[in-house]
């Protein structure tokens, strides 16, 4: 089941909650710092410990969610398409790999933020489809996908992408979409 939902991912009771992080895996503004902040001191260590040299864009890892209600953290980097990383490729690459990480720890739930969509400037109406289309073309064991919102504007807007990628058929390309950042 994926659903759209409008609320603090850090407060989400989830066995994964996603990381929108930066290569250096050591904490930042926006989800990142939200979710150091709310997680601890532990999420810091964990990603000391587990990403030395930080991550590639594109990839993810997990850590502890430490104080959080989530089991744990996985950890991504998306594209920062305001500084000219504009490859789609990455920025599938980021929900692919979260759902691979997500299932490899044995989760059932997962809670993702729009990866890259905040100061990273990604255009929102393509963040919000390429969200939808990883995640609903995803062959996953994972039973509960939620697409968190940090506004109503948004969740309206994946809960309209989400009942037209529903109503497509697989043959049928997802819908051009440009915008500017």
């Amino acid at each position: 089941m994926i659903t759209a939902v409008h609320a603090d991912i850090t407060t989400l009771d989830v066995d994964v909650v996603v990381n929108a992080a930066n290569r250096a895996m050591r904490g930042g503004g926006g989800v990142d710092g939200a979710i150091h902040r709310a997680g601890g001191p532990a999420v810091l260590a964990d990603c000391v410990r587990r990403f030395p040299h930080g991550l590639a864009t594109g990839d993810a890892g997990w850590t502890t969610a430490g104080k959080m209600p989530a089991r744990w953290v996985v950890h991504t980097v998306g594209p920062n398409y305001g500084a000219g990383e504009t490859d789609r490729g990455l920025l599938v690459s980021c929900y692919r790999r979260s759902l691979e990480v997500a299932e490899n720890l044995g989760a059932r739930s997962i809670a993702f933020p729009l990866i890259s969509a905040g100061v990273y400037r990604w255009p929102r109406a393509d963040a919000i489809a390429v969200a939808v289309e990883s995640v609903m073309s995803a062959a996953t064991s994972l039973e509960d996908i939620r697409l968190v919102a940090y506004d109503a504007a948004t969740q309206s807007a994946i809960e309209a992408e989400l009942s037209a990628g529903s109503s497509r058929s697989p043959e049928d390309p997802p819908p051009a979409t440009t915008g500017s950042p």
